[in-house]
């Protein structure tokens, strides 16, 4: 396989990050309407979309953006959510997901965010260092299809045990977790 080079997005990438996310997702084909929405959005955080492009050619994306952390106490703190990750069909399976993965959560912990919270594959984002939501005391309200070991979290190098409660996503990203 040819060299896979990841970098920050440019808005030049954004036609080719939603074919990437279109194809990735097909059949959930409103993820492509989530990214736009949260990039217009005060939640969007510029430096945190990642793609990974092969001979100049975008074949991953990954995005973190901001979300609500409610404490018991009805306290708000902004967490980080990764959301989407996708890569092109016929590029997966060979390492890119986890690289723009990674890429992404050393850039949050240099900017000295706490943690990171998602809904995926316990296996495979366990890999990565994500760990189950609960035993941090996070809540991340699933889909009914998902198994509750799919709310995870990843803990970076500034987090703060205070950061217990549930998740309150914005709405370019709840209407998708309806």
């Amino acid at each position: 396989m040819d060299e896979v080079v990841i970098s920050p997005e440019r808005a030049t990438d954004q036609v080719a990050i939603a074919e990437v996310v279109g194809r990735a997702f097909a059949h959930q084909p409103a993820v492509v309407d989530m990214v736009a929405a949260i990039r217009a959005s005060r939640r969007y955080r510029p430096g945190l979309a990642f793609v990974a492009r092969v001979n100049d050619s975008v074949v991953g994306f990954v995005m973190l953006s901001g979300t609500d952390l409610v404490t018991m106490t009805g306290e708000r703190w902004e967490v980080l959510t990764l959301t989407p990750l996708a890569v092109l069909p016929d590029h997966q399976r060979v390492g890119i997901g986890s690289a723009l993965v990674r890429a992404a959560l050393h850039e949050a912990d240099r900017r000295d965010e706490p943690l990171v919270v998602l809904e995926g594959s316990p296996s495979y984002y366990g890999r990565l260092g994500f760990k189950p939501a609960a035993a941090y005391g996070v809540t991340l309200a699933l889909p009914d299809w998902a198994p509750p070991e799919a709310a995870q979290v990843y803990l970076l190098s500034k987090y703060d045990e205070r950061l217990t409660g549930r998740i309150e996503y914005p709405p370019a990203i709840a209407l998708l977790t309806a």
